[in-house]
């Protein structure tokens, strides 16, 4: 298997890790700030839920849209557009407190385009690394954009808490400024190879075929729709805010440092997966690991401890990365090109579901049952869904090597079921 450091080599590889960072960066100051905000303006956690809420609706109004945009125009300038997108949305939160109003509706509205333009801007983004490298770097580049990924969720955080103590206006001003600068370096992206484009006019039909190949293929419905149960039911991250004032009783800048502890644990371990890959067993790994990601919500939810919380979510979040990289890595593997965009807008809305969904879904939960029931409760059904995929998909748990989804007409991965 090719080392990170040569890949490291092409230059194209660093620009568009180089437009990962700053952008992701950027997203984790807004969204730091964002939630903590809206949190202490209502102290509501539903509130919270809310604004997941009005950033995962957009995905699901625009998957036919988003996929096919990504497969007809050429990526790059499809996810630079949209990365302006983000960066007027950022904009418009910093006129919004400029104003210092009451009402938090206006929050919201910004939310809604906000997913709208992450949900245009994904597809293109997650279809753009199988084309800047071979076949045989794909996985090391994997393992170096949830690197990058994820340790843009410690810096993004930790500034965001610090920056949110000097007035949620220069933190969105900074935001912006991280989008525009990441533009560039995504402009600059060259391909290794060109992808195959759609050439038809759209149609109903050439715009569902993603969601019709991941039904079709068994090993791509289970490894997206794994994430999004677990994280769904674990989403234990929306709520950081409220667990910092109601149950640990710290401040802003000890609230930045507790948003930023998923994001230290997965950086840890995107680093050592850069190292030393998944090489064996690949299937029984992705559900192990999901089962420690529940363990972790479940103790992150029941604990008092500052410290402990924070441990629980650098584990729960060391897990959720080894679970994105093999999910990363299966999708494009047995995804034709001309269909990657498609599919990754599906896989966009089990993802954003996950999140932003589970966002809403960890909201209403604290509402009703508490903060420490919603948590632990959720950690405890991650746990029973890993056991329930073992069952349920047989072909997952018997994936050995990322080589058996690679080799043409292999049972486990590679030919879609027949309708």
């Amino acid at each position: 298997m090719t080392d990170a450091r040569a890949v490291l080599r092409h230059a194209t590889v660093r620009r568009y890790l180089a437009s990962t960072a700053l952008a992701s960066v950027g997203h984790n100051i807004l969204i730091t700030v964002l939630f903590k905000q809206v949190f202490d303006i209502t102290g509501d956690e539903l509130d919270i839920g809310l604004i997941g809420l009005a950033q995962f609706v957009p995905a699901v109004l625009l998957v036919l849209v988003s996929g096919w945009v990504a497969d007809r125009f050429d990526r790059r300038r499809v996810t630079s557009l949209f990365l302006f997108g983000r960066v007027l949305c950022a904009v418009g939160f910093l006129l919004y407190s400029q104003w210092e109003p009451g009402a938090v509706w206006p929050l919201f509205a910004i939310a809604f385009l906000l997913g709208a333009t992450d949900a245009m801007m994904m597809p293109a983004r997650r279809s753009i690394p199988p084309l800047i490298c071979s076949p045989e770097e794909f996985p090391q580049v994997i393992a170096l954009w949830t690197a990058t990924f994820t340790g843009s969720s410690i810096v993004g955080p930790v500034l965001g808490g610090f920056l949110y103590v000097a007035g949620p206006s220069t933190a969105y001003a900074i935001a912006a400024v991280l989008g525009v600068l990441s533009i560039v370096p995504m402009l600059a992206v060259v391909y290794v190879r060109q992808p195959e484009k759609v050439t038809e006019r759209p149609t109903l039909s050439s715009a569902l075929e993603g969601l019709k190949f991941v039904r079709r293929t068994p090993i791509v419905l289970a490894a997206i729709s794994l994430d999004l149960f677990a994280v769904l039911f674990g989403g234990a991250v929306a709520l950081i805010p409220a667990v910092a004032s109601e149950r640990l009783g710290v401040g802003d800048i000890a609230y930045g440092w507790l948003r930023a502890a998923p994001g230290i644990g997965a950086a840890a371990m995107a680093i050592w997966l850069a190292v030393r890959p998944v090489q064996r067993r690949v299937g029984p790994t992705l559900l192990w690991v999901v089962v420690v990601f529940g363990a972790g919500t479940m103790v992150f939810g029941i604990t008092h401890s500052y410290a402990l919380a924070f441990l629980a979510l650098v584990v729960l979040s060391a897990a959720d990365m080894v679970s994105m990289y093999i999910r990363g890595s299966i999708v494009p593997l047995v995804t034709p090109d001309d269909q990657l965009g498609r599919v990754s807008a599906v896989e966009g809305v089990f993802i954003g579901a996950s999140n932003e969904l589970g966002a809403f879904e960890s909201g209403v939960t604290a509402r009703a049952f508490g903060l420490p029931w919603s948590i632990a409760g959720g950690g405890f059904l991650t746990i029973v869904v890993a056991g329930s995929f073992a069952l349920l998909f047989p072909s997952l748990r018997r994936i050995d090597t990322f080589d058996d989804l690679e080799r043409p007409g292999h049972r486990i991965a590679v030919t879609p079921s027949v309708d």
